[in-house]
């Protein structure tokens, strides 16, 4: 499998190959030419010919090494919207002692008023920039405080025209002090571990069972969570950072195999930082510092995951295959060599 990662608000056409990526990671490999020479320069075979070439390069091979726009089939893409949750109790109580990190009172982190305020904001932003329209599905992690900042972010409005449906949260659910939150009119909700935070030892990222979420977050979709109870979470084995960055790419492969276009990810900090950091050394260092620094709480950041490989399996809805009806249609460039190379013959 091949495939990249690209900043979408980045003008460079840096990105970041998943398919290098191992533990312990490799250096990284740049990516294949897009462009390949021709066999032959047009000069040596037309002397007499003056060629002014269309670029700024002085040969082809500066052309590939430059860093410049690059272009992809767009089946071959998926838009990601990826989301660090909101503050957390967990965040107040460790920035103030690290120990704290260790206490059971922090066990499955909720939101805090500032968290949920933090929530508000991004709620806002996603519907003036038309998010809210373009998501297909939101994956998240199933923990307190990233369903708390999905269902907050991307669910729908209040219950109204007495229509009713399967609330996303209900009323109050994590010490949230909240009213319900609609089901209506937003994408579906899953909720995936692959996603989650560094596992064990800290009792804020040790999840609920499964049958203690239902009830809470009725219209999520917990159908991938195999066992009810948490098994991943150990309480004297944290989880490395390597094996975490091993996780989030098979997270991302994971992702290729959705039939949705456009994803958001609610996840947490660790994650995203391990999962993307080792990627982005063929960039620009302002392209990898975007993608490959810590997120802040309630952050949000678009990338482009694109298909290098063979592997994308969704055909072209938008690509028009041309010459309908049929006619004589030979380009000029293509004309030219034919005859040249029947008069040579």
């Amino acid at each position: 499998m091949s495939s990249v990662l690209y900043s979408i608000s980045s003008p460079s056409s840096a990105f970041l190959d998943l398919s290098f990526a191992s533990v312990p990671f490799p250096e990284y490999k740049t990516a294949p030419p897009i462009l390949k020479p021709p066999p032959q320069p047009l000069q040596e075979r037309h002397p007499k010919r003056c060629v002014s070439a269309p670029y700024s390069f002085s040969s082809f091979s500066d052309m590939e090494a430059s860093v410049g726009p690059t272009l992809y089939p767009l089946h071959r893409t998926k838009t990601l919207h990826l989301v660090r949750h909101a503050q957390g109790i967990h965040n107040v109580e460790g920035e103030k002692e690290f120990s704290a990190y260790l206490s059971e009172k922090l066990f499955d982190a909720h939101l805090t008023p500032l968290g949920w305020q933090q929530v508000d904001n991004l709620r806002k932003h996603v519907r003036e920039c038309g998010l809210d329209k373009k998501i297909d599905l939101v994956i998240v992690s199933p923990l307190l405080r990233t369903m708390q900042t999905a269902v907050g972010t991307f669910g729908g409005e209040g219950y109204s025209d007495g229509i009713n449906a399967t609330p996303l949260m209900v009323a109050n659910a994590g010490s949230s002090n909240r009213p319900a939150i609609s089901s209506l009119n937003c994408p579906p909700i899953m909720a995936v571990e692959l996603c989650r935070e560094h596992l064990g030892v800290h009792p804020c990222d040790r999840r609920r069972s499964i049958s203690e979420y239902k009830p809470l977050f009725p219209a999520i979709d917990f159908s991938l969570i195999e066992n009810d109870n948490d098994v991943l979470w150990k309480p004297d084995e944290r989880e490395l950072n390597e094996e975490v960055a091993v996780r989030g790419l098979k997270f991302f492969k994971w992702l290729w195999t959705r039939k949705e276009k456009e994803i958001a990810v609610v996840s947490h900090s660790g994650f995203l930082y391990h999962s993307l950091s080792h990627f982005g050394n063929d960039c620009h260092q302002s392209v990898k510092s975007e993608i490959c620094t810590h997120f802040a709480n309630c952050e949000l950041r678009s990338m482009v995951l694109v298909d290098r490989g063979m592997i994308g399996s969704d055909p072209a809805t938008t690509n028009y295959p041309g010459k309908i009806p049929h006619g004589l249609d030979l380009p000029s460039d293509v004309a030219e060599e034919k005859h040249l190379g029947k008069a040579e013959s």
